[in-house]
C-alpha cells in the first residue's frame, strides 16, 4: 500500500486540571456477548471534554451515592477511553469489554440503570494534529474505543489498515473506516489474547511500509508492544512523535495504569 508523501502529522500533549464528576448509568447497550456500551448521565458531565483520542477516565464504582470526592474516589475504579459525550447536555458514553470478573467487567454487566458512578479525568491527553499519508491501527477490544476515535478523524481520502483481534466471528467489532483503509477482524479463538494480532503484526514486512508519514497505534494485552514496536519502530521506521504502542491491560494484574 503506497501513498504520496505530502502531509505531516505529530501528537501534541495537553495537561489538563484534574475534575471529579458525579453520574449515573442511564443505558446499557450490549454490542457482543462480551462487550457493552454505556452512558452515565449527570449535571456534573456538563463541561465534560476529551481532546484526545487516546484519553484515559477514571470511573468509579461506588456501592451507594458517594456524599464527598474523597468518597468517591476510595471506591473501586478502573478507566476507560470516553467513546462519544455532549459537554452541553451532561452525557458520556463507554464501552467496555466483558472480560474476567474484574468490577469494571461486573459492573458494566449488571449495575441496574440509575446505579451511581464517578469520572476523574481526563489528566492529560495526547492529541493527533495535521494529516497522516497513511495509518496504521490495531488493538483487541480493550483498544476499540480509540480506534473508533482514531478512525472518526480519517478523512475520505485516508488509506491503512485497521486490525481488531477478538475471539470469533460472533464477536467482531466492526470499525467505520473510509473505502481505503483495510479493515480486519483477527480471530484468536483460544490463543491467549494478543498473540494472533502480534502475528499478524509480524506478518506486515518492511515493503509494505507506505511511504510518507504514518500514524500508528498499537493497543492490547502487555505483550503486543515488541511486536508492535518491531513493526513500527525497527521495520517500517516511524517517527516517534506519530506512535503510540502501549499495553492496555497486563495478563493476571487485575489493576493495571496503562501508560499516558
Amino acid at each position: 500500500m503506497k501513498s504520496t508523501p505530502t502531509h505531516e502529522a505529530r501528537l501534541e500533549p495537553r495537561r489538563h486540571d484534574l475534575v471529579f464528576r458525579s453520574a449515573t448509568l442511564a443505558r446499557r447497550t450490549t454490542i457482543t456477548p462480551s462487550y457493552v456500551r454505556l452512558r452515565l448521565t449527570g449535571a456534573e458531565l456538563r463541561g465534560f471534554d476529551s481532546p484526545g483520542a487516546d484519553d484515559h477516565v477514571r470511573v468509579f464504582f461506588p456501592g451507594s451515592v458517594a456524599s464527598t470526592p474523597e468518597e468517591m474516589r476510595a471506591a473501586p475504579s478502573r478507566e476507560y477511553t470516553p467513546v462519544d459525550w455532549d459537554g452541553d447536555a451532561g452525557w458520556l458514553e463507554l464501552e467496555v469489554a466483558l472480560h474476567g470478573d474484574g468490577v469494571g467487567s461486573r459492573w458494566a454487566r449488571t449495575a441496574p440503570l440509575g446505579a451511581p458512578a464517578g469520572v476523574g479525568g481526563p489528566r492529560g491527553s495526547l492529541v493527533l494534529t495535521g494529516r497522516p499519508d497513511a495509518w496504521l491501527l490495531a488493538g483487541d477490544e480493550t483498544a476499540v474505543p480509540a480506534i473508533r476515535r482514531f478512525a472518526a478523524s480519517m478523512d475520505a481520502d485516508a488509506v491503512g489498515w485497521i486490525a481488531i483481534e477478538v475471539p470469533d466471528a460472533a464477536h467482531d467489532l466492526p470499525i467505520d473506516a473510509p473505502p481505503g483503509v483495510v479493515v480486519v477482524q483477527v480471530h484468536r479463538g483460544e490463543r491467549p489474547a494478543g498473540h494472533e494480532l502480534a502475528d499478524w503484526l509480524d506478518a506486515l514486512d518492511a515493503p509494505e511500509r507506505p511511504d510518507g508519514c504514518i500514524f500508528g497505534f498499537v493497543a492490547a494485552e502487555q505483550s503486543i508492544v515488541r511486536a508492535g514496536r518491531a513493526l513500527l519502530f525497527d521495520r517500517w521506521a516511524s517517527d516517534p512523535a506519530t506512535t503510540i504502542v502501549k499495553g492496555y491491560w497486563k495478563r493476571g494484574t487485575a489493576e493495571y495504569h496503562a501508560p499516558h
